[in-house]
């Protein structure tokens, strides 16, 4: 009986050293695992939020503050996203670690053709009339990269008056109020990977 079992676990080892290379690869060779999460955040809510759409597409999120050149780089797609904080400010808006790579590191990638996804958190009460402008500022900067962003929603059912976010009536990427709408923020991220998944994005 033992050396029954063991042929049989050997011949089970024999045939997978012997499985073609693009089945024992296969996770590793999708799209989906060639894509990163990339974030900053001030209070825990931009991270709140990565971590929805994290739980969603099946990546991890990551600090942007932590960034390789090669992980930007070698990154087939990027999901990116930051908090609203210097209100008004016509840059470095997030007051996180973006605010310096987007102007010292971001320069010197070559991004042409990159696929990008973008995120943003804000206060729509509080800060009604500047909401997520950092998210915009992301998506400027990316854009000036050539990169392509993928994922635009609509601006209904939030109760903001401006956004630098917004590009031909629409936002340029999922926008979460975790002040005020908490409650729809993992809705909206779910949603919002399964409208990425349909654009071709992963």
């Amino acid at each position: 009986m033992k050396v029954s079992i063991v042929v049989a676990l050997s011949s089970a080892a024999i045939s997978h050293a012997w499985a073609p290379v693009s089945n024992r690869s296969f996770r590793q060779a999708t799209s989906l695992n060639a894509a990163s999460i990339w974030y900053s955040t001030s209070t825990g809510n931009t991270e709140t939020i990565a971590g929805y759409i994290a739980e969603a597409s099946g990546l991890s999120a990551n600090d942007i503050g932590d960034a390789t050149a090669d992980e930007i780089s070698g990154a087939d797609a990027l999901i990116v996203g930051a908090p609203t904080w210097h209100t008004g400010a016509d840059e470095q808006r997030s007051g996180t670690s973006w605010d310096d790579w987007l102007y010292d590191t971001l320069p010197n990638l070559d991004l042409d053709g990159k696929k990008v996804a973008v995120f943003g958190c804000g206060d729509q009460e509080s800060y009604n009339d500047y909401y997520c402008d950092a998210a915009g500022e992301l998506y400027d900067q990316f854009v000036a990269k050539g990169c392509k962003v993928y994922g635009f929603t609509s601006t209904e059912g939030y109760i903001h008056s401006e956004s630098k976010a917004v590009r031909d009536g629409k936002f340029i990427g999922l926008m979460c109020d975790e002040d005020n709408q908490y409650d729809m923020s993992e809705g909206r991220a779910k949603a919002w990977i399964e409208q990425l998944k349909s654009e071709g994005f992963f």
